[in-house]
């Protein structure tokens, strides 16, 4: 029989070949795949299809570009008419950062979406552990291009902070320098608000226009982790807790399948008796318990959970990268945003950044092995831990 490691791999490696964009053809293709290879582990999946627009650049662009028309009408004195593009740009892109309610791209072309759910266990008992992964890959563009961390480490910055660069702040810094500069008269705001906006339509347009990366560390070391569990306890079925193993669709486009799977599910998951544990690029060479994040507030995870993801590792002897938040967002924010207890288990290099993020290079061949089973065991120990006794 095969190590875990070598079984890990095949299976990583057949997800990566599946070009698979958020709510596109591909993403049901891996979830259908999905769906075979929990069979396979005698684990009976489904899939529910979601509605989802499936992009971020696209209401994210519009809202920069209505900072644009706001800035361009600052600057020729129409400060009434600037004030108010910049204000609903602003809002908007603020709206469709998670845990937000997303309208905007609610106006946008709709396509379908699909979450990978399987449960485990005893339906009756009170207590449920949802594990959540995502099977849609994302797209590149030169913001993410590996260089930027390097330069960044060189300058001393990597070093001095704890929290990821807000890579998106400048979007919604357009809107907003755009309506300042009407409302204050100040035409070097709509200036700077001109070159922001115009910088981050490009960026928009740029991500959109890139091919999905292979995916394979971001985010399928964490399917191919659902995929150990579920084996693990078909040997040996958890007591004392409902497991319910998530890969969701469209988190690439903010959370789309995990917003959608707690319209779905959320009012019949008690938050006194639900964990979530969401698991994101454990294939980087640390693992991690995320403190924080966040794309314009930072939100903290509950201390309960961060303390008993903690205090688990320790008695695993696996040790975890120290105290990192990121100015972005996994599909933790939406249980935790809703009231649950959530951990996240990530994964970082020594820059403190996700190994391979978002580039061609995110491949099988580049994801330690090593992190993603020490992710699969504290995994395993949280949920049959929370079986036997709760927080």
């Amino acid at each position: 029989m095969a190590s875990e490691a070598s079984w890990l791999r095949e299976r990583l490696e057949e997800l990566e070949r599946i070009d698979r964009p958020s709510a596109s053809e591909g993403e049901r293709r891996a979830a259908e795949w999905l769906v075979e290879r929990f069979a396979e582990e005698g684990a009976e999946a489904r899939i529910e299809a979601e509605p989802a627009h499936g992009t971020y650049w696209w209401p994210l662009g519009i809202g920069a570009g209505l900072g644009v028309l706001g800035a361009l009408a600052a600057l020729r004195g129409r400060r009434l008419l600037a004030a108010l593009l910049g204000g609903i740009g602003a809002a908007g892109i603020a709206d469709d950062f998670p845990p937000g309610q997303r309208r905007l791209r609610r106006l946008l072309p709709r396509r379908t979406t699909y979450n990978v759910v399987c449960e485990l266990g005893d339906p009756a008992v009170e207590r449920t552990v949802v594990v959540i992964a995502h099977h849609d890959s994302a797209h590149s563009g030169l913001v993410f291009h590996p260089q930027i961390p390097l330069i960044a480490d060189r300058l001393g910055l990597i070093e001095r902070t704890d929290t990821s660069p807000p890579l998106l702040a400048p979007v919604i810094g357009g809107p907003i320098l755009a309506a300042l500069g009407a409302l204050s008269g100040r035409r070097l705001l709509a200036k700077l608000g001109l070159a922001l906006g115009l910088g981050s339509i490009a960026a928009m347009a740029d991500i959109g226009a890139r091919k999905v990366v292979p995916g394979a560390n971001d985010n399928g070391t964490s399917v191919v982790t659902l995929l150990a569990l579920a084996r693990r306890f078909a040997a040996e079925p958890p007591a004392g807790t409902r497991v319910i193993l998530l890969s969701t669709g469209s988190e690439e486009s903010f959370s789309e399948g995990m917003k959608a799977f707690g319209e779905r599910h959320f009012p019949n998951l008690a938050r006194g008796s639900t964990f979530f544990l969401c698991l994101e690029s454990v294939g980087s060479p640390h693992l991690l318990v995320l403190r924080g994040e966040g794309f314009l507030k930072m939100r903290e995870y509950p201390p309960r959970s961060l303390a008993f993801m903690d205090g688990l590792a320790e008695e695993l002897g696996i040790w975890l990268f120290p105290n990192l938040r990121l100015h972005n967002g996994t599909d933790g924010l939406e249980s935790a945003a809703a009231g649950y207890e959530t951990a996240v288990l990530a994964g970082c290099t020594d820059l403190k950044q996700p190994a391979n993020y978002h580039w061609s290079h995110d491949l099988a061949e580049n994801v330690d092995f090593g992190t993603v089973a020490d992710a699969v065991r504290l995994s395993e120990a949280a949920i049959r831990r929370l079986g036997e006794r709760w927080l």
